[in-house]
């Protein structure tokens, strides 16, 4: 369908008025994210404006290629990347491709109607300069109706300064991140559920209800903090990050789970309330989520679907190990010292030496190109034809000369049995622990009765007791001083993190279970820290979460990691993945505080939302979260050289050859270095 610009306009499949109406909008529009959208391509030797079908998916470059320059989907597929370059980077291009969306802004007052407004954008990879971002928005401008606002809406940061040297009176523009804001729906992680509304105007008001949640509740709640029990559905009714503990957790638990704005106001509008009983469903694509009055389930009707086996867990090797520094663990130290601690030992090796594997996500076909390798190239400021000898080497140079593994010790599993060894009295509490736990529900069944919980939970409550209480016995003690004073000499701040063989486990990933312990200064703090993570291990609600899941007790060991607290201007976590948009392979997905990484992962702050595209570059700002401005222009240089980086991780940690595995990276930036302070796999819903 096309509209031109001329009066002799060209055929086209159904009539359109003079100007492009929002009821033509409708019945072109496809949907991606909740917004309707229509796809258009201005070709200029034409002098011809193309509005889309859009409902079929049908992409810019194959309506290009086939409707208009009459080429077949081989020959598309056959010169692709040719193809795309004269049309996203081309300064002489013929065509200007973008897309039309449909947004609804919310009234703030009584009596005032909604807006409904268009905003125009191209995609990400798009180069084009000021003066055709300018062309681009009046010539579409000319064929929408004058009686709905258009907005240009900068598809990056690159557009963003481009933008901000026009007038808004010219060009007016909505950003990224207002958008975001301003959305009253975000899937989290889709799915379906039958349970019970517990609805919650408050973390205080939940933290005061004397009935505890059960796992066939459904939490509604401003921001559902990270140590909820298993559920089976949760609705945030503020803005939160997907990469938040207890996000990742539903994503490891396949509950839905979503962004519900006004979603109290609406449940009661809807004649619901606390305790009723109802239907819930998180589509990814879907505009809001769906709840319906349902009739309460018997326990077996809605219970979530035990495991069909146990989660596998390596069994923790217990041979005598000393206290080792950190650079010399390789990731097959897992049994011994746990999986974060090995995967920080590999991160330092591959810093100083190097891995086979940096191209690999690269040279995966992406059909129907035969490689990314002309994508990584341009990204490390090589030429398009560069052999994979050269490719390596500069992504080794890349690594080297920008992240660093701050260094540090680990205690291994053996040290932690030595300590339960050296007291008769903890020996015991762990042996009841353990009876009660034979004694109570099996594996995989999501609860035993509510008196042998109880039970176990202080169980749990005196071991805990116990490893804080008992004083590291003299050898132990020893052996940990003098490593800290080898191999941390002048380290005045040291934070101590925990590194358990019962975490990052596929089905289970143990987000935000265990304790870390920041700002340790001195001897007597960092015994303290140790047994504080030993006794995480221990709590309530890791015991409970781990027998569900079916994971023995004598199973389980903690390992701790005591590295150098280093200084950061912001920090965060990024997985290399986009878990709004599964489907897009390009985008490293990146929260961003300028505080500390524990804001981020908490949930209890808002951080900055980046996505960075480490095929083509570029990056946006999804949202600002509660920071007051974006970030400057050196950071988000930094930001998107991290990106870069972590692809690279990726493709040395995936477990086979289509380095298709995420991997989630918790890291701080100071200057232009980038500190690497945790690795893990990120376990997606699917």
């Amino acid at each position: 369908m096309t509209r031109s610009d001329r009066n002799d306009a060209t055929t086209r499949p159904r009539l359109l008025g003079e100007k492009l109406t929002l009821e033509e909008f409708s019945g072109l529009a496809g949907q991606v994210g909740g917004y309707p959208y229509v796809k258009i391509v201005l070709d200029r030797e034409e002098s011809v404006l193309h509005f889309i079908d859009s409902a079929d998916g049908t992409l810019h470059v194959q309506y290009i290629a086939c409707e208009i320059l009459g080429m077949s989907i081989d020959e598309l597929a056959r010169g692709l990347d040719a193809f795309n370059d004269d049309v996203y980077r081309n300064p002489d291009r013929r065509f200007y491709l973008g897309t039309l969306a449909r947004h609804t802004r919310r009234a703030t007052e009584s009596g005032h109607e909604d807006e409904v407004f268009l905003s125009l954008e191209t995609v990400d990879v798009d180069t084009m300069s000021q003066e055709m971002l300018r062309f681009f928005y009046h010539r579409v401008r000319e064929h929408i109706d004058p009686s709905l606002r258009l907005v240009l809406k900068p598809a990056g940061h690159r557009q963003e300064g481009y933008l901000a040297a026009i007038p808004e009176s010219e060009i007016p523009r909505v950003l990224s991140h207002e958008l975001y804001s301003a959305a009253s729906f975000v899937p989290l992680n889709p799915g379906t559920a039958h349970g019970r509304l517990r609805v919650f105007r408050s973390e205080e008001e939940y933290r005061a209800d004397p009935e505890p949640l059960e796992w066939h509740d459904i939490v509604v709640m401003p921001r559902v903090p990270e140590d909820v029990p298993r559920v089976s559905g949760i609705i945030h009714t503020e803005h939160t990050t997907p990469l938040s503990h207890i996000n990742v957790m539903a994503a490891g638990w396949r509950i839905p789970n979503a962004v519900g704005i006004g979603a109290v106001e609406r449940i009661e509008r809807a004649g619901l309330a606390d305790r009723s009983w109802v239907h819930y469903r998180v589509e990814a694509d879907g505009e809001d989520l769906l709840l319906e009055a349902a009739e309460p389930g018997d326990r077996q009707e809605v219970r979530p679907a035990p495991p069909t086996e146990r989660i596998t867990v390596d069994r923790p090797d217990l041979a005598p190990t000393p206290v080792t520094a950190l650079s010399e663990l390789r990731a097959g130290d897992h049994v011994r010292f746990g999986t974060k601690a090995a995967n920080l030992g590999e991160l330092t090796h591959l810093l100083q030496h190097g891995s086979p594997r940096w191209l690999g996500f690269y040279q995966v076909p992406r059909p129907p190109r035969g490689d990314l390798l002309r994508y990584l190239a341009r990204q490390l400021g090589l030429p398009e034809d560069a052999d994979g000898t050269e490719l390596n080497a500069a992504a080794q140079l890349l690594v080297k000369e920008h992240a660093q593994v701050p260094r540090g010790i680990v205690l291994p599993f053996s040290l932690q049995q030595r300590f339960l060894d050296s007291s008769a009295e903890l020996r015991d509490a762990v042996a009841r622990l353990d009876a009660a736990l034979r004694d109570g529900a099996s594996p995989g069944e999501e609860h035993a009765p509510q008196e042998g919980t109880e039970r176990i939970e202080e169980l749990c409550l005196d071991v805990q007791r116990l490893v804080r209480g008992t004083p590291l016995p003299e050898p132990v003690r020893t052996e940990l001083d003098r490593a800290a004073d080898r191999h941390l000499y002048g380290a005045a701040v040291r934070v101590v993190r925990s590194s358990s063989n019962a975490e990052d486990l596929p089905g289970f990933s143990a987000a935000g279970l265990y304790e870390s312990v920041a700002e340790v200064t001195g001897t007597a703090a960092l015994h303290d820290a140790v047994r504080e993570v030993w006794a995480s291990l221990f709590s309530p609600r890791a015991v409970l979460l781990r027998r569900q899941a079916g994971i023995p007790l004598d199973d389980c060991r903690m390992g701790v990691i005591v590295q150098e607290q280093v200084g950061a201007t912001v920090g965060g976590v990024l997985v290399t993945c986009n878990p709004l948009s599964p489907q897009d392979f390009r985008s490293v997905y990146l929260n961003i505080s300028p505080r500390s990484v524990t804001d981020v992962v908490s949930g209890r702050g808002a951080p900055l939302q980046y996505l960075c595209n480490t095929m083509e570059g570029g990056s946006r700002t999804v949202s600002l979260g509660t920071a007051a401005a974006d970030l400057d222009a050196a950071t988000k240089d930094v930001v998107r050289r991290l990106a870069l980086i972590s692809r690279l991780l990726q493709s040395h940690f995936s477990p086979d050859e289509t380095y298709g595995t995420p991997v989630d990276v918790e890291w701080a930036i100071e200057g232009d270095r980038i500190s690497l302070l945790q690795l893990r796999p990120f376990r997606t819903a699917g």
